[in-house]
Order: C-alpha cells, then structure tokens, then sequence
C-alpha cells in the first residue's frame, strides 16, 4: 500500500513540474547571426571534378533560441555550389536538395556548421573564360533582416582524357599491350585507354586531366610542349609502349616560382592541402621497347613513382635522357631503373618514400651535376637516396643477375637525413661504378675495410667529400639551393662543368664549379 501511495505522490510532482515546464520557444531571426568569416573560398577545381569540403560556422550569440526562416543559395537551385546544414542536407530527392533549408533552429548562445562543396559543368555554361571565379551567396533570412556570406571558386577549364567503358557498363576497359617488349600482347589490369592521333601532343593552352592510365600507341610519339601542365587523378599515369617515345620539352623561365615554361606534372587536387601529399597517382611508365625517350625542364611530383624505367639497357641510345629537371614527393622512388640506361644533368630528387634513384638489375646510368637526396621520414623508408643492384629475385631460393656495366656520378650530390645515403648491393660478377668530385653521405669516411662494401681507388678518389654539411635551403619542403658553407662548395671538376655549363637556374657555373644541380647562393636566415 505504502508503495502504490508513493507512486502516486511521484507521478503527482512529474504532472505538476510538467505543467510549470516552459517549451522551447523559437522565435525568428532577427538579422544578428555572426559568422566565422565573410567570404568562403573554396580552391581551384577543374570542371567536372568535386572540391574538398569547407565548413562556416554560424553563431547566435543572443540569449533567445531563434529559427533561421530560410538559408539558400542565392542562385537556387541552378547554383554549382550544395550545401550540408548542422548534418542536414534539405528535401531530398528534390531539386532544391542541398540548396535550400527552411526553419533552421539555432539554440541561445550556440553556433551551426554549414558544410561547403562545389562541382562545376562547363558544358551548361558556354560562354564562360577557359579560367575564372565562379560565385554565389549563402542567404540567411531572405526577408528584412537578410544576412549572407560569399562563395567564391576559381574554375579552371581543361582537356579531359578518360578511359573507355566496356560496352555499356560502368566498368573502366583495361589495357593490353606488349608490356616487355617480346612481341607478345600481354593482359594488364590497368585501367586506361591509347591516345588518338590528335591528342599526341600536349599543349600549354589548358591544362590536361588524365583518369586512368594514357598509353602511346605502339610506333608513336608523346610530345608535351614547354609550358603543358598535366593533373592525374588517382591510380592513373603516362605509359608509354613499345617502340614509342616520350618527348617532354619544357624550356627556361624567367620567373621561379611560377615556372611558366616548365612543364609540371602532379594529381588533379589544386587545393594547398594537397601541395605536396605524396602518392596521388601513379608514375609515367617506360616500358620495355620504348626508345629515346627524353625530358627537358619537369617538374613531377606527388607520384608513386616519378619514373618507372625499364629494359633496353643495350640500347645505342640512353633509354631515358632528363635534364634539368626536379622529382619530389614520391611515395615510393623518384626514379625507378630496371635493366635500363639513364642519362641524367642537372637532376634534383628529394623526399622519396624508398629510394630517390634506384639502378636495380643492372644497367647504364651516368648522371652529371645532379643532387639525388632524400628527406623523408626515416622511420618509413626501408633505403638510401642511392640505391644500385644486379639483381633480381625470382623466387625464395633464386636470384638472377645482371651486369651493372656503368654507373658514374660525377660533380653530384647525394645526401640526406639518415647514413649511409647509398647502397651498392653486388651478387654478379661485373658491378661498374664511379663517384666523382661528389659530396656523399657514409658512415665511414675510410672506407676500405667495411663489411657491406669493397671500394677501391678505381671507384673512389680523394676528389669525393663525406658526411659535410650540404647547406640545402629548406630539404623538407624540397627547397635544395645550396648555400656559401655547403660542403658542395668548389669540390667540382671542370671537366664535367664544361659538359653541363649552367645550372638548374642559368646560372653559369664558375671555374671552381659546385657538386650538385645548383650553383651555391647567399640564402636567407
């Protein structure tokens, strides 16, 4: 009994306390919202491609809780922009999803967020620029007391190449080609499509937008005029086949920070965050077959791998010539040589996630006045900047080798924050290499006597400086001028300056030249 009367007496004081309970009581906005900026900017896209998402946060900083009448986009729903409020995205499945949101409580002294995205069609816009601002306003209230904020993007307008669809699927078609050079069509499960004769060169009109993987026909030329810019998507790239060639022809500029006549290669995201995300897309591929291939003032980055080389390292003419010419922020290898042959002058390579060259299985390199370095972190990568082998492993048991018939490295830097900075991994009988007037990085300035090497008068002369203080700019962020105390400073020979007689930035190389791609300049604390 007792029981039963507490029950009651409870229930009693919950009506009660009930019924002296005020409601929420939400009453209009009266135009006092505050916002976390005026103006949202939302980075460069390419048409057709999503931007990032950006955030507003909007604020009621009265002690009343207030409904926002409306929130729109000032163009409706014509508008490229779309919008996500507090996690709401309106009336879905309806023309005004993402556009337009009506009686949006905002508790006193609270705030919202209002996520940001845009994707811009050109094909329902003609007459715009091939680059411009594309606008438009968050509207808040659109009565009286009506509020906004500005939206702004830069759009740019590009060449798109895409792979084709398989039938009338939504499957990507694969491509199938030679991929070794034996004469044999072999299936690949890279997706991606050849080139039409018309798109075989790239020009510096628009940039070009490249999903999947963009192959040479067998027999045909690339050529990338000084200026071209290139964006890949994800696991995407240049391949270029069998007994085609790649001609990168990029050319000086005047000014050094926007490198008008380079040509600069890098992912499809524009936005700062993804400046220098390394792995983004794939790598431009040298198959086997492939000849003459040249590159001439390029930048690539944000690869998996800058450059895959492989085969042909008989070949009368280098397989791979690239000159003056900067690889950063590779995931995996700056350059990657198999079997191959590889002229490099005036190269810069820095911050792989492996190694910023690697000469594996062999082959022919030479590379004069380059800086091969290595930044990244080095509880991630497995090896130096400097990578050469003869061989390969072909199963648990087996290896095979291959002779390593030249690898010369005259007036070069190689260098980075972990030591040693190379290694010279031998299994064969013939292993040619060469270190001259090059400042290096070793954990043991004798030299002779250490377990992992064998190194002789023939490889080494006593024109090589170790482990000195190369004075880089700004290595992490891929800034290598050296500067008046680099250790690089004159200890190069006249003999290879007078083969490359200017530097990565014209700068004519003096009598004492410097080790590496740059002459040494007076840099700023």
């Amino acid at each position: 009994m007792k029981r039963l009367l507490y029950f009651f007496i409870c229930f009693g004081l919950l009506i009660f306390w009930s019924s002296c309970r005020n409601d929420f009581e939400f009453t209009p906005s009266t135009g006092s919202l505050e916002f976390e900026r005026d103006t949202v900017y939302l980075d460069t896209v390419f048409n057709n491609i999503g931007s990032s998402t950006y955030s507003l946060k909007v604020y009621n900083r009265s002690d009343d809780d207030i409904a926002i009448p409306v929130i729109q986009l000032e163009r409706g729903t014509a508008s490229f922009y779309r919008m996500n409020v507090d996690g709401g995205t309106g009336d879905q499945g309806m023309p005004q999803e993402g556009k337009f949101f009506e009686n949006v409580e905002l508790l006193a002294n609270d705030s919202l967020f209002i996520f940001i995205e845009t994707t811009i069609d050109f094909s329902t816009q003609p007459t715009l620029d091939t680059e411009f601002l594309y606008t438009d306003r968050i509207l808040f209230d659109t009565g009286s007391n009506e509020q906004d904020v500005d939206l702004v993007t830069l759009v740019r307008d590009a060449v798109f190449i895409y792979p084709d669809f398989q039938g009338n699927s939504t499957t990507f078609e694969n491509l199938n080609f030679d991929v070794d050079g034996d004469g044999i069509v072999d299936e690949t499960s890279l997706s991606g499509r050849f080139l039409n004769t018309n798109e075989l060169t790239f020009t510096n009109e628009k940039p070009y937008v490249i999903y999947g993987y963009a192959a040479t026909p067998e027999g045909e030329t690339l050529t990338i005029e000084a200026g071209a810019r290139l964006h890949f998507h994800t696991d995407s790239g240049l391949l270029i086949t069998n007994n085609s060639t790649l001609n990168i022809n990029g050319s000086t500029s005047t000014d050094p920070e926007l490198l008008e006549n380079e040509v600069i290669i890098e992912g499809d995201r524009l936005e700062p965050f993804f400046e220098d995300v390394p792995g983004q897309w794939g790598t431009i591929y040298l198959f086997n077959g492939s000849t003459n291939n040249t590159i001439n003032y390029a930048t690539i980055k944000n690869a998996t791998i800058g450059i895959l080389v492989e085969g042909n390292d008989d070949a009368p003419n280098d397989k791979l010539t690239i000159t003056n010419s900067q690889i950063y922020n590779t995931s995996s290898f700056g350059i990657l040589g198999r079997t191959t042959s590889i002229t490099g002058e005036n190269v810069v390579i820095n911050n792989s996630g492996q190694s910023s060259f690697a000469g594996t299985v062999g082959g022919k390199y030479n590379f004069t006045h380059c800086t091969i370095s290595n930044y990244w972190n080095t509880s991630f990568r497995q090896f130096p900047a400097l990578l050469l082998n003869d061989f390969a492993q072909v199963d648990e048991t087996t290896i095979a080798t291959n002779p390593l018939t030249e690898a010369n490295f005259n007036n070069c830097i190689i260098y980075g924050n972990d030591n040693p900075e190379f290694i010279l991994d031998q299994q064969g009988d013939d292993f040619s290499f060469k270190f001259t007037n090059c400042l290096l990085r070793f954990n043991n300035n004798n030299l002779e006597g250490t377990t992992n090497y064998v190194f002789s008068e023939s490889n080494f002369y006593e024109s090589n400086i170790f482990n000195e203080d190369p004075d880089f700019e700004a290595p992490f962020d891929n800034l290598m001028r050296i500067g008046e105390d680099s250790g690089a400073n004159g200890i190069g020979s006249t003999l290879f300056s007078m083969q490359v007689p200017f530097d990565l930035l014209g700068t004519s190389r003096a009598v004492t030249p410097d080790a590496g791609a740059y002459e040494s300049v007076v840099l700023d604390d």
